[in-house]
């Protein structure tokens, strides 16, 4: 693989060349003085409907309010899932609650990667004798900038599980961190 490289002078001058390789080859710097950071796809999403699942049972969680989505990278409307287009390491946090009419016995939140559990979060597996009972947690997570994928699932066991609309508990979030 070519590499970009970096050169300056005591002027301040800097020389970018471009790979050995022919292809696609951006980059976009920002329009600001200072550190110059590149930007990889980030979003952050919530549930803004109460969500009736099966007890005891992986349910992905209807993720369909977005806050900011800075690469059109999150389906919130059909598959609730994050699919970004550039290979990379990516910070994944998610929180599932349950809030009904019934105390849940366990309740914890999962990713899912490629439609497989891959790191499940804090299991409250204990009744605490209140209705509302919340897992959250995050991960790291290599995507491959083509077909990989993530979403949010959640697991409550309770006569009636409901996933609340409360934003602050019910939350879908992913940032790149790191290309691949």
């Amino acid at each position: 693989m070519s590499s970009v490289v970096i050169s300056g002078d005591t002027s301040g001058a800097i020389t970018l060349a471009a790979p050995a390789v022919a292809g696609t080859n951006t980059i976009t710097l920002p329009a600001s003085t200072g550190t110059a950071m590149v930007n990889g796809p980030a979003f952050s999403a919530y549930a803004n409907a109460n969500q009736t699942i099966t007890s005891s049972t992986f349910t992905k969680i209807q993720i369909n309010t977005e806050e900011f989505d800075t690469a059109n990278a999150f389906d919130s409307t059909t598959n609730y899932r994050f699919t970004p287009q550039v290979a990379g390491y990516y910070q994944i946090n998610g929180s599932v609650n349950n809030y009904s009419s019934t105390l849940p016995t366990r309740v914890f939140a999962v990713i899912y990667k490629n439609g497989a559990v891959y790191k499940r979060f804090n299991d409250n597996s204990v009744n605490t004798g209140t209705l509302f009972s919340n897992s959250e947690g995050s991960a790291l997570v290599y995507l491959n900038g083509s077909t990989d994928y993530v979403e949010l699932y959640g697991f409550i066991t309770a006569t009636t599980a409901v996933v609340s609309t409360d934003s602050s508990y019910v939350y879908f979030q992913a940032t790149m961190v790191r290309g691949a």
